[in-house]
């Protein structure tokens, strides 16, 4: 009796998920929670307030018809850390002057949720944002498996250890000369110059990116927002690199938004007001006419690089929707009001100034390509579409997964740029109007490589829907993983049964 008493507490799986406060990590991890929620898993997200608003709707939504999800809410220590602006997500508008004190009213917040963690409920297993190394202390005080999320692609986690390793990059005489990435399952060549700060020099993210490398490979394994056809070789040397294991369980947004109701209320395509005067001028386009660009949630052009896209556009041959984001740069004050208003008046450009609902616009049949920052979950946004990509890579872990686009899968082309710089920079790299319109071309129009390459882009969309299905990688995956997952608690049961 006791063993069927414990195999059916087993069975009652409970998930702590808890993000990071940056949009591109939240929403991708939250989707993954509910994946868990589907198939009957405890599923609770550890967020702030202003954290929680991004897709609270849809967690109560959830919770409503019947499944296993909530959110707990802790409040940010904004006051505690004297923020003058109060804000809890991590995006271009955090002024760099609260950055310190930002970062500290997280550290704050470790010890409350350490505190719930070990005193207010039981919890089975720990999925921490990567940039929560702190969490694997916490994991190994209850004696439960904690599992990794990182927002990024396999390749560019395998990619940063790779490069602790070996120094290609310092062999070559130039910052722009072409050095060959080794012990890979493909070739590839970059140049220094795209590479991050702290791989180049010694420096205190570097350590920061170090110390989370060393803890995630005290993890249990790492999840990951992809899926076999994708990612399927770099799968497999993750395991190698980290010595630990590793599930890819996307596209999420595509699993976890499989109705209507969901599409509609989820972080990443809510739908509200303003947007009829968008989807009526999508409406009015011929199928696959429009370009869609975008560069994240976290990126800001400086003037002279806003004016280079807006001729480039203006010359194409091919309506756009462009998201841009304020600069307060002062060069050039006036000239995208006017652009924005010649575009507007001529109906072949719309721009949206800060937020837009990406994924509503990306499902749309006018929809024809897009120019990327090469941000992780826009790229699976894309694929989930089947959309070709202008590869516009800018920092983070941006130039690896730009490799992936153009080298692995063929499904882009690159505007060109060469120079990483840090999230909150303008840079020196100015890309030209004549390169911009170049990658346009070859993205939107009918040539035969331009042809081809949608072809892939298409059938890679169609790999991604057979993957969340039944007998898919990426269902498999999952499956696998909470039975794992139920197996420790059950190993973990009858070990404290003797133990009384």
């Amino acid at each position: 009796m006791a063993i069927q008493s414990h195999e059916a507490e087993a069975n009652n799986l409970k998930v702590i998920f808890i993000p990071f406060s940056a949009t591109s990590h939240i929403i991708p991890l939250v989707e993954m929670s509910w994946l868990f929620a589907m198939h009957g898993v405890d599923s609770t997200i550890v967020t702030t307030a202003g954290n929680a608003g991004i897709f609270q709707k849809s967690i109560d939504h959830d919770f409503n018809r019947g499944r296993p999800i909530k959110t707990h809410v802790l409040e940010f220590p904004a006051k505690q850390v004297n923020l003058s602006v109060v804000t809890e997500t991590f995006n271009t508008d955090t002024p760099l002057t609260e950055a310190a004190k930002f970062q500290e009213g997280f550290v704050m917040l470790q010890s409350l949720i350490e505190n719930y963690l070990l005193g207010e409920l039981e919890v089975d297993c720990i999925v921490s944002d990567l940039c929560h190394p702190w969490t694997v202390e916490v994991a190994s005080k209850l004696g439960i498996p904690r599992i990794v999320f990182s927002p990024a692609s396999i390749f560019s986690r395998c990619a940063e250890l790779l490069f602790e390793k070996h120094r290609a990059h310092n062999e070559v005489e130039s910052d722009y000369d072409k050095f060959t990435i080794v012990g890979f399952p493909h070739k590839f060549e970059m140049s220094r110059s795209q590479l991050p700060d702290w791989m180049k020099k010694p420096s205190m993210y570097g350590m920061i990116i170090k110390a989370l490398n060393d803890s995630a490979r005290k993890m249990y394994g790492g999840i990951f927002n992809s899926f076999y056809d994708f990612e399927g070789a770099y799968e497999e040397h993750y395991k190698n690199a980290f010595g630990t294991k590793c599930w890819g369980i996307g596209p999420v947004s595509l699993w976890a938004n499989q109705d209507v109701s969901d599409n509609d209320e989820s972080g990443g395509t809510k739908v509200e007001e303003g947007n009829n005067d968008l989807l009526k001028w999508l409406n009015s386009k011929k199928e696959n006419s429009v370009l869609y660009l975008s560069f994240g949630s976290l990126n800001k052009f400086p003037t002279s690089q806003l004016i280079e896209i807006a001729h480039a556009l203006e010359a194409s041959s091919h309506d756009f929707i462009w998201v841009v984001r304020k600069n307060n740069d002062k060069e050039g004050e006036g000239f995208m009001e006017e652009f924005e208003k010649r575009v507007k008046e001529s109906n072949k450009g719309y721009l949206i100034w800060g937020w837009a609902p990406q994924m509503l616009i990306l499902e749309n049949k006018a929809i024809g390509g897009i120019v990327t920052h090469c941000g992780w979950s826009t790229i699976m946004e894309s694929i989930k579409v089947g959309l070709s990509m202008v590869s516009w890579p800018l920092f983070a872990d941006q130039f690896f997964n730009e490799k992936i686009i153009i080298d692995v899968l063929r499904i882009g082309v690159s505007v060109g740029a060469k120079e990483w710089r840090n999230w909150n920079e303008f840079g020196s790299e100015v890309v030209k109007r004549e390169e911009i319109g170049k990658a346009i071309a070859l993205v939107m129009e009918n040539g035969k490589e331009s042809e081809e390459m949608r072809l892939r882009a298409k059938a890679l969309s169609e790999n991604a829907k057979k993957a969340i299905l039944v007998g898919g990688s990426s269902h498999a995956n999952l499956m696998q993983l909470i039975h794992e997952l139920k197996s420790l608690k059950l190993q973990r049961l009858k070990a404290n049964t003797k133990d009384l």
